[in-house]
């Protein structure tokens, strides 16, 4: 069981390294599900003498008013032989064999983060003491509970105390050690009152009561101690701390220990107590429960870490990766985020993701409705057929067919193409755009550079207008060469209708009759409708090849190439990540080593178990 109060101690010596000590966070902290002994106390109510006690050497500055203004995360650390000694998680390496010189260095490190104020904080202090006198035992001495303001602190540091007190031992696998001086009314002791408020039924809570030896002659307490003045789930102890003469005697810690049990075992009040009074004692009973509370604990801590690892992940995931140093590392990242947005933009086209399917519909419908909605009907009236005929045939009457004004006729027909096959390339044009806007939306990599992401949908942008304007010269051309070259089966027929439809004898003002002109206007409107049926296939044939296959094969090729001609500057700027994303990556970074740490190190001991 040894080894689960070394695993938690050093799961917070982690905690402490890494800045991840119970304070406020949008993910739960993994110090806050560590087990911990936390020590309340008023002023002069014996804590530190206690403290002191079950260490059994003097290491606690002392001093009037509030001597201890941040937490002290205490590690007590059982070992065979050898010379006692301390070590800060601060201070690396360093060991303090001189416990004046320990002292001296709680007050200077308190000091280096309050300033000489006499401010308080809550970031803490992290001592570890090996000693072959101690058990093994994790304790956080806080600051003592008061009710007023020393000189040169502020009005607020009493609330402040209570604030920071509170927040440790209102967490649910925090254990209370409530010190209570024995020459005052419970009633009125601070500890017992806080303790109360957030463990009122007595589960987490430890009493001990301190200053026995110095009540009024004629009193005791037994009925403390008994439990039947104030009742705890667990037994009251009584601790008999050195006096001042004893301190400032520097009265040996071990003969104070000694002198405490031979109080009680020699007090008629207590002696039938004896067994289970003072601080030695009360140092075995806290290492026990402690270890019993940890090992009922290490399941939801798993569970913690295991969920903390995943959200950790995601979050990391969700930030992108840190920005490299050097220039071909930048242009690297640039290029995999720009690869990225590439294959999400592809997936659209190819109907992996939705969008895509916008592009037939304008060849199914749009572009056929549109030809539809021509109005060759008004190019084909009676008076334009037979002036376009006319005119055509200028001097020298047609001999049978007019062919040049069936050329014209058909020319002038064809152009009104135009207008719907250009509508369908931007209609075409616009549903790429909207799907370079829905690709860049989602490439989470972009969100971390907003430069970059407006460089990219700027880029791509462009690429598609140049791709447009390729695609309306592609399809106009489509309608320009029906113009130039008419298909010649339709004209070989046209002898054959007429043969057919009246007598070619006739003189040739009967054959600008109407009937004659009617039958001139048919003939080239079923050759307009042969020719519309075969655009309707070739220019979406066209708008694909020139639009839809050229953005999926080199949207961003231009940008790519300018990209290329940057330097380290220019590339930086399009990776100017939000400081405080870059701050954030790095702290989630650091909690997500803690956690997988602490898994590792709670694994090691499960399997050693």
């Amino acid at each position: 069981m040894e080894s689960l109060i070394s695993l938690i101690n050093k799961l917070q010596r982690a905690c402490t390294a890494l800045g991840d000590h119970g304070e406020e966070s949008s993910l739960p902290t993994l110090w806050d599900s560590l087990p911990a002994i936390a020590v309340v106390g008023g002023q002069s109510s014996g804590k530190s003498s206690v403290l002191e006690s079950i260490v059994g050497k003097d290491f606690l500055p002392r001093g009037s008013g509030i001597v201890t203004r941040r937490p002290l995360v205490l590690q007590l650390h059982q070992i065979d032989e050898g010379k006692e000694y301390g070590e800060f998680l601060h201070l690396a390496r360093k060991k303090f064999t001189d416990f004046a010189a320990l002292r001296q260095e709680i007050t200077d490190e308190t000091d280096r983060e309050t300033g000489r104020s006499k401010a308080i904080s809550t970031v803490p202090i992290h001592l570890s003491i090996y000693s072959p006198n101690v058990v093994n035992l994790t304790l956080i001495d806080l600051p003592g509970l008061t009710k007023v303001a020393v000189e040169g602190q502020p009005e607020s540091t009493v609330m402040d105390i209570e604030n920071m007190v509170r927040s440790y031992i209102e967490k649910p696998n925090c254990i209370i050690l409530a010190i209570s001086p024995a020459n005052q009314d419970l009633a009125t002791s601070d500890a017992i009152k806080i303790s109360r408020e957030v463990d009122p039924k007595g589960e987490r809570t430890f009493g001990v009561l301190t200053k026995i030896d110095l009540m009024d002659k004629g009193t005791d307490a037994v009925d403390i101690l008994e439990g039947k003045a104030y009742r705890l789930q667990f037994p009251w102890i009584g601790v008999v701390n050195r006096s001042q003469a004893d301190i400032n005697k520097s009265v040996d810690m071990i003969a104070a220990r000694r002198r405490e049990k031979e109080y009680f075992m020699n007090s008629p009040e207590y002696k039938h107590l004896a067994d289970r009074m003072g601080s030695e004692h009360l140092g075995k009973v806290l290492s026990k429960h402690l270890e019993t509370v940890i090992k009922s604990r290490i399941p939801g801590i798993q569970s913690l870490i295991n969920k903390s690892i995943a959200d950790l992940e995601s979050e990391l995931g969700r930030l992108g990766k840190p920005i490299a140093a050097d220039a071909g590392g930048k242009l690297y990242l640039i290029m995999e985020i720009c690869r990225v947005f590439d294959q999400i933009y592809k997936e659209h086209l190819d109907g992996v993701r939705p969008g895509g399917d916008k592009v037939y519909n304008v060849f199914d419908n749009q572009f056929p409705a549109a030809l539809k909605r021509l109005q060759f009907d008004k190019y084909l009236s009676m008076d334009n057929v037979r002036k376009l005929i006319t005119e055509a045939d200028g001097y020298q009457p047609h001999l049978i067919a007019p062919e040049q004004g069936y050329r014209r006729l058909i020319e002038s027909s064809l152009v009104c193409i135009k207008g719907p096959a250009e509508t369908a390339v931007d209609a075409v044009h616009s549903i790429l755009k909207e799907l370079v806007h829905k690709s860049v939306d989602e490439t989470v990599e972009l969100k971390q550079y907003p430069s970059l992401r407006m460089e990219v949908g700027s880029a791509a942008c462009e690429s598609l207008d140049r791709m447009r304007d390729e695609s309306k010269k592609a399809t106009l051309k489509l309608v320009d060469m029906e113009c130039c070259y008419l298909t010649v089966e339709f004209f070989r027929k046209l002898p054959q209708d007429i043969e057919k439809g009246g007598n070619p004898t006739h003189s040739i003002f009967d054959r600008y009759n109407d009937s004659y002109l009617r039958r001139v206007g048919t003939n080239v409107l079923s050759y307009v409708n042969m020719v519309c049926a075969g655009l309707r296939n070739s220019i979406p044939k066209s708008i694909v090849h020139c639009q839809v296959r050229e953005a999926k094969r080199s949207l961003l090729d231009h940008f790519f190439t300018e990209l290329g001609k940057k330097e380290s500057k220019a590339l930086a700027s399009l990776l100017n990540e939000d400081p405080a994303v870059m701050e954030r990556r790095v702290s989630l970074a650091k909690r997500l080593e803690l956690y997988r740490s602490a898994r590792a190190e709670i694994d090691a001991v499960a399997w050693a178990k």
